[in-house]
């Protein structure tokens, strides 16, 4: 995936009303940090920003900085804030990642082949619980997306952190905790037939019991 490349300046003015006045003027107040060095007040144009910051690949995307004296320098996003009502990006933490350095980050998942799902292809529905997970990689490394396969699901069936197989370079973060990513849950109308074919077999076997037969 190609580096995007941002305008910034530095901010020379810090404190909470030269970031409000920066907001006025259509910027956005942000703070580069990480690599070794000392943190650097910036700010971004809030329309330039707001172009990738709902993307569901912005925190795996490898951003340039440019105009503010640090040539040569990739960052990825840490965090961002958003205004409440409008939704647009107020602040953000970029992190400098140096040319052979490990970095954890957030990568959305896509998931594919999903007519080749038979839980799917009969009315199941694909339950997602986690969109995205951390990854740990190097900078020339980032997955954008971290594919899926859907093949050969059938209902209930479920993959987990663990499950999912990982580009080379790309590993999960030691010591990550397993958890539930998706799963293929059964339509509601063939749930009720199962509840309802489990309750019959349940009033037959009681019904042909020994208990029963002797107050019958």
């Amino acid at each position: 995936m190609a580096n995007v490349a941002l305008e910034a300046k530095t901010r020379e003015v810090l404190g909470t009303g030269a970031a409000r006045a920066e907001r006025r003027n259509g910027f956005v107040p942000c703070v580069v940090y990480g690599n070794g060095k000392e943190p650097t007040s910036i700010c971004i144009s809030s329309d330039l920003l707001n172009k990738y910051a709902h993307r569901s690949n912005f925190f795996s995307t490898v951003f340039e900085i440019k105009d503010i004296g640090q040539q040569d320098q990739l960052f990825v996003a840490k965090d961002i804030q958003f205004h409440p009502v409008t939704d647009r990006p107020m602040h953000v933490d970029f992190m400098r990642v140096g040319k052979g350095s490990k970095i954890t980050l957030r990568v959305p998942f896509a998931f594919v082949n999903e007519a080749a799902s038979p839980g799917l292809k009969f009315g199941g529905v694909l339950n997602v619980l986690v969109h995205e997970m951390d990854v740990v990689c190097d900078p020339e490394n980032i997955p954008e997306k971290i594919e899926i396969d859907l093949t050969g699901f059938e209902f209930h069936h479920t993959v987990h952190a663990h499950d999912i197989k990982l580009q080379d370079g790309v590993a999960l973060p030691s010591g990550s905790k397993n958890f539930t990513i998706a799963t293929v849950v059964a339509p509601t109308i063939l749930k009720k037939e199962e509840i309802e074919g489990e309750k019959a077999v349940s009033d037959a076997a009681t019904s042909t019991s020994p208990e029963s037969a002797a107050t019958s």
